[in-house]
């Protein structure tokens, strides 16, 4: 999840920094299953909110063609262009290659990813939904267009002092259900941890940049864009304890808050892409999981929902 304000304060967020990458589809599945696969990628596209981050709208940029700037205290990082253009895009890009990227953050030529791209989320996806994301990203146009390259200083543009990285912050793996839950709890922990990664910017991160974990989804004052992210959680004082299931579900659908307000800037970009695309089940599954979670409160508290 990712900031938004509302009169000058920042409300619950979705979806961070999203790097989707994309391969060929599998020549041997049957049109009725690559039609299915297709379907589902489209959904997951839109839950994942890939358009957002990867498409310049300011300038009026192509769909998925990149160059949108993510200013963040480690530098500006630009999201690339993923469209499967085969030179300038990840068309080249095999089924290996795309689940390698996602599962472990390793690129077609070995080299790591930096975490702004969040493979530490992503890996949670399971194989089939990562395939079917993909089939989906293939079926849109192709842009001729190099991405640019990212404004990050030193250390943290170091790929060689990823490896340390990945030992303190990183466990690769599919999201596992927990079997004392059931089964929509399951659903909105995968959606909320894996697909949309809101972790990837309400979760504090500490000085190296890795997601300070016991403080899960406690907001920051550094997110992306300088805005402040908000607590999430249930904590009635700093986070979103107040607030009813009914008023969570409806912010989700159409960015109105418990206050009669509407959300502004980032959010309205993820409820017109992303969490208002989602079925009303789905929505469900998330608010079950969030107001599941243990209560944290933030010290200082920091701007919350109302």
């Amino acid at each position: 999840m990712r900031a938004a304000r509302i009169r000058g304060r920042p409300i619950v967020a979705a979806l961070c920094f999203c790097a989707i990458l994309a391969g060929v589809s599998n020549p041997a599945q049957s049109a009725e299953s690559g039609n299915a696969a297709v379907k589902r990628g489209a959904y997951l596209f839109a839950a994942a909110g890939c358009a957002t981050c990867h498409t310049d709208t300011k300038k009026k940029g192509a769909l998925l063609a990149g160059g949108r700037a993510i200013k963040t205290p480690f530098g500006t990082f630009f999201g690339p262009n993923i469209t499967p253009h085969p030179k300038h895009g990840i068309g080249k890009w095999s089924d290996e290659d795309f689940i390698r990227a996602l599962r472990e953050g390793i690129a077609p030529d070995g080299s790591y990813y930096l975490p702004v791209f969040p493979y530490p989320s992503y890996t949670g996806m399971t194989d089939t939904d990562m395939k079917a994301l993909k089939a989906y990203i293939f079926t849109l146009p192709a842009v001729a267009r190099a991405s640019r390259p990212h404004e990050v200083g030193v250390p943290f543009r170091w790929r060689a002092l990823q490896p340390l990285w990945r030992s303190l912050y990183f466990k690769p793996g599919p999201f596992k259900p927990d079997p004392s839950r059931s089964g929509k709890w399951n659903r909105g922990a995968y959606l909320a941890r894996a697909v949309g990664h809101c972790g990837e910017c309400h979760t504090p991160r500490t000085l190296l940049g890795g997601s300070d974990n016991a403080r899960f989804l406690a907001g920051t004052e550094d997110g992306p864009d300088g805005e402040s992210v908000p607590n999430i959680t249930p904590d009635p004082e700093t986070g979103i304890g107040k607030w009813t299931p009914d008023e969570i579900a409806d912010l989700l659908e159409t960015g109105g808050t418990p206050d009669g307000d509407f959300v502004g800037s980032l959010m309205a970009e993820v409820v017109e892409s992303a969490t208002g695309k989602l079925t009303a089940a789905d929505r469900a599954t998330l608010v079950i999981y969030l107001r599941s979670l243990p209560p944290i409160r933030t010290k200082p508290p920091a701007d919350k929902p109302k």
